[in-house]
């Protein structure tokens, strides 16, 4: 199978080559040894095998800024984090973060490949089913399908956050004549929310297999697409509609394993590998460890650990996901609660930092009142660094005039969970078996929180956000001692909420404490219409306290949408792809 157009790669499972023909002189095609053909693949074995290669996609494999955890487009571009070293080392992210991205860098490709891989894949699985052997029941096949199109909803969701109008392809279309006819020119989210809306009602409501996606996370993702669109049309019918999806999902939801939804009670552990699939963990990838590929782990991250940290330091490479001074700052409380009005970069508000100081020289920590999920998300200097050590500063940071201070965290692994939730196979250690959770329990919450404001109910919003905040509260960062590793204070918002603007920009604040450096910030901002306001506000502070990497640097609107790779459009041409507005 040759899908030259789209530059689809092709699908591998269980170690055999999946192929079609469709010549009609069918009798001279003798299938190569090692081969097989979708009639042999169409029966219970063959399509769950299938099915399976296409949840295996969804990390990108090989394609790594084709991952949902969007460390690239979501944090990096959202302001959560920088790139963080010199303009030599993976230079293709430099133009991303400054907002000069053209239609050549090249990993705008491996994005694209990455969700039509998966795209192509789910097509294979849906062609199975039209052909499915005699072992193979309704109730099987269309529990496979819902599947299949909850993976393939999620593949176009991901496209079209970052392309907008990109080629739907029908099952059939990337296999057989057609593919070149194909156009860019239609809406795509009403595709994706009807694919998204047959998984939910058709996926069971738990799985035998916990990785496998149910009826609750089909009915947490379709609330988000719901979200997305109100957000498009401002109509209360659209807020409502994603209110009585999270409604039920927050009041009956379970994961695939049959774990009522909730939140871990402890910030840090929904991180921990021995946690996995755990009662927050709506959908997550599931990640494996000394399997003999790296594939099978979380491929994308070998870039993001803590440079050159030896033996008592996770990673050693590479420095590339640098969290930064407006992130970090604002974690700033006062009497409990977040600097909603910005102030948290005022200079008197900023979290005290090392910049320019070497690692041997005095330090004096941070005093001031802080929300101890800033501890759980960034490393900072002289804070415990998870199990390893206390964060020693520069010499953890391989490039601090360009990174600034911080060391990533969340999703880094344990000094205890070395060999067990950590691959020593390959060229770093930085290959983890802990699941990434594309959509979990506090994300609903707080998606419900921002739809209750949009519809007038500000208690109810007031609720949900306080929901995050008393686990936020009950989380302090302790050292060996048992005291806080810093001036934790963080406090519910106990006075009625009556303001709807003030109401939303607190949820909307929360979102950036809670899901920082997760991949969502972006996203979130451009969907709100703030990104040009935040943004600006982010590289003014930047800019002056990291000047060689993010000096000088500006966003325009045109930058919500990333231009269509300039060799796809080479490939079928510019009137069937078309290039969005700007580039």
């Amino acid at each position: 199978m040759k899908n030259i157009k789209y530059q689809f790669a092709a699908m591998l499972t269980a170690g055999m080559m999946l192929f079609a023909t469709s010549c009609d002189d069918s009798f001279l095609e003798v299938p190569a040894v090692g081969q097989l053909d979708e009639n042999v693949l169409s029966g219970l074995a063959g399509i769950d095998a299938v099915l399976l290669s296409v949840y295996s996609q969804v990390n990108g494999r090989n394609q790594r800024l084709a991952s949902p955890s969007n460390w690239v487009w979501g944090s990096i571009r959202g302001g959560d984090a920088n790139k963080g070293t010199d303009p030599g080392d993976f230079s293709t992210i430099n133009p991303v973060q400054r907002f000069e991205t053209d239609a050549t860098v090249a990993i705008l490709e491996e994005n694209w490949f990455g969700n039509f891989e998966g795209i192509s894949r789910a097509n294979q699985v849906l062609r199975l089913l039209d052909k499915k052997g005699p072992d193979v029941s309704d109730t099987y096949a269309t529990n496979v399908e819902a599947q299949a199109r909850f993976l393939k909803a999620h593949f176009y969701f991901q496209l079209w956050r970052n392309f907008n109008r990109v080629p739907i392809l029908a099952k059939d279309v990337d296999y057989k004549a057609g593919l070149e006819d194909v156009v860019n020119d239609q809406e795509m989210l009403p595709y994706i929310e009807a694919e998204m809306r047959f998984a939910a009602d058709n996926l069971p409501g738990t799985q035998p297999q916990v990785g496998r996606v149910n009826s609750w996370a089909a009915k947490s993702y379709l609330g988000k697409i719901l979200l997305y669109k109100a957000n498009q049309t401002g109509a209360a019918a659209d807020y409502q509609a994603a209110k009585t999806l999270f409604d039920d999902v927050i009041a009956n939801g379970v994961t695939s394993n049959g774990l009522k939804y909730g939140l871990v009670p402890y910030y840090d552990n929904m991180f921990r590998g021995a946690n996995d699939n755990h009662q927050e963990s709506i959908w997550a990838y599931q990640s494996a460890v000394n399997t003999g590929s790296v594939n099978n782990a979380n491929p994308e991250f070998d870039l993001n650990f803590p440079y050159n940290t030896g033996p008592n330091g996770p990673g050693n490479c590479c420095g590339f996901f640098q969290p930064s001074f407006t992130f970090v700052n604002s974690f700033r409380t006062s009497a409990g609660l977040p600097l909603l009005d910005g102030s948290f970069n005022a200079p008197a508000n900023r979290v005290a930092n090392d910049m320019g100081i070497g690692s041997a020289d005095p330090f004096t920590p941070d005093a001031g009142p802080l929300d101890p999920r800033v501890d759980h998300t960034a490393g900072r200097r002289g804070i415990p660094y998870l199990d390893w050590q206390d964060h020693p500063g520069a010499a953890w940071i391989r490039n601090q005039p360009n990174a600034g201070p911080y060391a990533p965290k969340k999703y880094v692994y344990t000094r205890s969970e070395q060999g067990s939730f950590q691959d020593n196979s390959s060229w770093t250690p930085g290959y983890t078996g802990i699941n990434f959770m594309i959509i979990r329990f506090a994300d609903v919450l707080l998606m419900s929180a921002e739809v209750e404001v949009e519809l007038g109910n500000l208690e109810a919003a007031r609720a949900l956000v306080n929901q995050v905040r008393t686990r936020a509260k009950n989380s302090p960062l302790l050292r060996a001692n048992g005291t806080p590793a810093a001036n934790y204070v963080v406090n519910t918002y106990d006075a009625a909420w009556t303001d709807a603007n003030t109401a939303r920009a607190a949820v909307r604040f929360e979102r950036k404490l809670e899901l920082g450096m997760e991949g969502h910030r972006f996203y979130d901002l451009v969907r709100w219409k703030t990104d040009k306001a935040e943004l600006d506000a982010y590289f003014a502070l930047e800019g002056v306290l990291l000047p060689a990497a993010m000096g000088s640097t500006s966003y325009d609107i045109k930058h919500r949408l990333l231009p269509i790779p300039q060799n796809q459009i080479d490939l079928v041409g510019p009137d069937k792809l078309i290039q969005n507005p700007g580039f």
